[in-house]
Parts: structure tokens; sequence; C-alpha cells
């Protein structure tokens, strides 16, 4: 294991890998309830949401592993789960015609790994405009863990408003909000898993909580054919878009911050970052026809860096402790049908990914306009794909009028042209 690994060679041992792999699965285990919880919403079986979450977690994780040898875990990621029910919602089609989005995506973004194209459609789009897209779907989930909670309710006046912050499920919210701020506060170590154990724990003795079990035999894998035709019949090319460009955004940002903390960048390039690369493209690929939204790299995996993970030994050990997790699916089930327990993650995920706002050149008005304009219109319109194609609009028509028209890389000219006629003449309804 040490040599294939390559422990020695990396400065690290069996024992710091395995505590690192421990670490990195408690920061990101929330996914496992949140997951369902989510996409449940949008009329998807819980115990088919639970499995593909912890399978396409597994696939993805192990790929990480044995292919590129990097401490890096993989799952269905935060912001696409949460896009993936409002487009259900939003454009009245069955969630198998959604996945089939998903699992189009997960092909292009395979195909494209193996390609110069990722490399090129990656350099041309500019930071601000990554930025943006980040930040935007950060208040996007954060709204919605709102809205799931109660904080924020709907209001014939304002569109929106406080909600009676007295009510049980709100209060209980609101607790389990302040549990984990103080966890984060103090640096502890999966704070965001723990402060939904403790928000579970009162609401059990609240009377908010019934459980019909703790453990279980895992459910049965099921593959459900996806309706890859509905996603043509109603023209959802724009979700499939959105879905690869953000997983790749998050994946390739991901990889990069957490191989520099590890020091496993040589001369500013990522080593074997194809076989990374395909990690996510097999796990969103696998958990489209399992029943999940798209899978990205975990920025959660710098926790277990952090303590000294530096192989992919790390990421077999995350991968190991989430099948362990097959076992547990009263469990979960209970927890995730609460959206007191679910909503507080949500609202703290959404806080860590606006930390790209404060790389946003705004006293640059051609800069940071397309930025605002994506983080405005994705909580306000409810969809991801919609504020992504306001920035490719707004960016190159801006630069274009100002007079910087040749900063602008060619091919979001062209995405520009084809968003602005989508939008005028293939609206989403």
């Amino acid at each position: 294991m040490e040599r294939f690994f390559k422990l020695n060679e990396l400065g690290t041992n069996v024992k710091t890998e395995v505590i690192a792999g421990i670490t990195t699965f408690l920061t990101m285990a929330y996914i496992v309830v949140v997951n369902p919880a989510i996409l449940s919403a949008a009329g998807v079986p819980f115990e088919q949401v639970f499995i593909a979450t912890i399978f396409a977690a597994v696939i993805g994780t192990l790929i990480m592993a044995f292919a590129a040898n990097f401490p890096i875990a993989v799952a269905p990621g935060m912001g696409m789960n949460a896009y993936f029910t409002s487009v259900v919602i939003t454009q009245g089609v069955s969630y198998q015609v959604v996945f089939g989005t998903v699992f189009l995506a997960g092909i292009l973004f395979l195909l494209l790994t193996f390609t110069r194209f990722r490399e090129l459609l990656i350099q041309s789009i500019p930071p601000s405009i990554k930025y943006g897209i980040t930040s935007g779907i950060g208040l996007f989930i954060a709204f919605i863990g709102l809205q799931m909670s109660g904080i924020v309710v709907a209001s014939p006046a304002t569109l929106v408003t406080i909600g009676d912050l007295r009510a049980p499920f709100t209060a209980l919210t609101i607790f389990g909000l302040f549990i984990t701020f103080v966890l984060i506060a103090r640096k502890v170590k999966g704070a965001l898993f723990i402060g939904m154990l403790a928000t579970a724990i009162v609401g059990y003795f609240a009377g908010f909580l019934e459980f019909d079990g703790i453990v279980s035999t895992p459910p049965a894998i099921v593959f459900f054919d996806l309706d890859l035709a509905g996603v043509f019949t109603n023209a959802l090319y724009t979700v499939v878009f959105a879905f690869l460009l953000v997983t790749i955004f998050d994946t390739t940002g991901t990889m990069i911050g957490v191989a520099e903390q590890a020091g496993l960048m040589k001369d500013g390039k990522l080593t074997k970052a194809k076989s990374a690369l395909t990690a996510d493209a097999v796990a969103t690929t696998v958990g489209a026809t399992l029943g999940t939204s798209p899978s990205s790299a975990y920025i959660e995996s710098s926790a277990g860096v952090a303590t000294g993970g530096r192989s992919g030994l790390t990421a077999l050990v995350v991968a190991g402790l989430f099948l362990v997790a097959l076992f547990f699916s009263p469990l979960v089930s209970a927890i995730s049908a609460l959206p007191a327990i679910t909503a507080p993650a949500l609202i703290i995920v959404g806080c860590y990914m606006m930390e790209g706002l404060a790389k946003i050149k705004w006293k640059e008005f051609d800069d940071a306009f397309p930025s605002f304009a994506i983080i405005l219109t994705m909580p306000l319109t409810s969809s991801i794909a919609t504020g992504i194609a306001i920035g490719f609009i707004t960016y190159p028509l801006i630069k274009l009028v100002s007079g910087k028209g040749k900063e602008v890389h060619p091919i979001l000219y062209i995405f520009g042209v084809i968003f602005a006629i989508q939008m005028v003449f293939f609206p989403a309804h």
C-alpha cells in the first residue's frame, strides 16, 4: 500500500492518511443527508437519491484515489442539486428528463477531458464571470435554505419577507445555525455534520423527529431509464450547458486549490489532471443513471490535507466510509425529512461560496456589472442557467462598447449570441 500510493515519496504514512480520510469524510458527510432532502423535493424517491449519492461519491473518489493518487474526495455538488429541483418545478418536466441533461453533461465533460477544448473553455472565461457564477450559486442555495426553514416567506406585497421566527421549525433552524456558527468559529472539524446531529437531537426531544430504525440493509441499486429524448423535445440545452460549465469550474478550481495546499503542483501545473477530471465526469454520468445531480471535487478535502493527507489513500478511506453510510438509510431518511436540520447547512455552504467576491474588480464596471448581474439573477429567477446566460451576454457587450472588445475571447462572443437568441426566442417557462 505504501508503494502503490507512494507514501514515502509524498512524505506521509498510513496512519496520517487514515486520519486525513476520516477528517475529510466528517466535513462532507452532510451531503448524504442534504442531497436526498433536496432532490426528493423534485419527486425523486428518497432511497434512490440516497444510494445514488453514495455510489457517485464512492466511484468518483475511488477513481481519484487509484488513477490520480490525489487526497481529494468527489460527491454530488451543492448548488447543482438545488438547481436540479428548480428545473423540475419551473420547467414542468419530469425528473427523468432532467437526469437526461445531467447524463449528457457528464458525457460531454468526459469527452472534453481528453481534448484541448476543455483548457480553451476554462481559459476563455474571465475570472469575474467564474467568481460571479460561484457566488451566485452560493446565494441561490442559501436562499433555498432560508425558504425551507421559514426564515424567509412569500409576500404578496414585496415578494419575500421575514417569517415568524417563533414558529417551532424556524426556531429549530436558528438554533442549528447558532450551534454550527459556534463550532465553525471554534474551528471544530466536521462542524456542519456535528451541527446537523445536534439539531437532530433537539428536534427528536421536541417531538419533530421520529425514527423507524437506525441501521438496515442497504437499498437495492436501481438504474432507471433516462428521458434523453425529453431533453431535446423541451430544448433544455441551456440546462445541459449550466451543469457542464459549473461542474468544470468547481472541479478544476477545487483540484488546483487542494493540490497547491498539499504541495502536489509541479511547475505550476497539476499532474494527472486528466485522471482527476475523469473521476468527476464518470461520477456525474453514473450518478445520473442512478438518481443524483452532477458530482464535483469537494473543497472539504482541504480539511484532510490540513491534517497531513497527501495521497490517494486519503480518498480511499473516504470512499470506504461512504460505503459504511449505506447501512444507515433509516437514520438519514428521518433527518433529511426535517428541513430545520438541513437548512443551516445550505445557508452556511452558501456563505462559503461567496469567497470569490473579494477577487472581482468592483471598481472596473465592465468587469463588475456582469458578475453583479449573475449574482442578482440566479436567486431571483431560481435559475443558475439564467444567471450564466446573463453573464455571457453582458460581459462581451459591455467590453465591446467600452472599447475593450479585443480583450474578449472570440468564443465568448459566440456564446453571447447563442444565449441572447435562446433567451429571446426560446425562453424558459
